[in-house]
């Protein structure tokens, strides 16, 4: 597991979040964030079981144990409003630069367009200057348009055409 500090910010003149890895109690609200999606639900994922199953139990061990990869909660008192994955990787492009890809975004929909996810996002990036990335990297849905804006708003580029192939 990572070694990082909870770190606590303050969202307007409400309440601060408060970003740490997530823990195994964390998982059932994680899922409840990456099924709160049309598109996830288009894509047959928008039902979160009762019981958490064994692949997602083992999927959430292996990004705990290992140090380049760390599972994002936000929380707002007590309650998980959003979450991210992040995974750093060792290249030889950009001078053997680290890069940080940005993964499973999510916040809560009740609380989309109220700053959180510029907070979440505010958070990683931070992250990834510690860890000593060069780059910082997402993909996003093409049919994600407000994504899209939002990314854009924060400094990302559209530079690459991203592929995917079901395994």
């Amino acid at each position: 597991m990572a070694n990082i500090v909870p770190e606590r910010r303050t969202h307007g003149k409400e309440r601060a979040l408060d970003f740490r890895l997530a823990t195994r109690a964390d998982v059932p609200s994680i899922l409840q964030l990456l099924a709160d999606d049309d598109i996830s639900r288009e894509r047959g994922f928008g039902v979160v079981p009762e019981e958490v199953d064994a692949a997602i139990w083992a999927a959430y061990e292996a990004i705990d144990a290992d140090p380049n990869n760390e599972l994002i909660v936000a929380e707002d008192g007590g309650e998980v409003v959003a979450t991210c994955q992040l995974t750093f990787t060792p290249g030889l492009s950009r001078g053997g630069g680290w890069r940080m890809t940005i993964e499973a975004v999510r916040v809560r929909s009740d609380r989309r367009g109220s700053g959180v996810g510029g907070e979440l996002m505010a958070y990683v990036l931070g992250r990834g200057r510690e860890r000593g990335c060069r780059l910082a990297q997402l993909t996003t849905d093409k049919r994600r348009a407000d994504a899209h804006r939002f990314y854009e708003r924060l400094g990302f580029v559209s530079s690459h055409e991203g592929m995917k192939k079901a395994l």
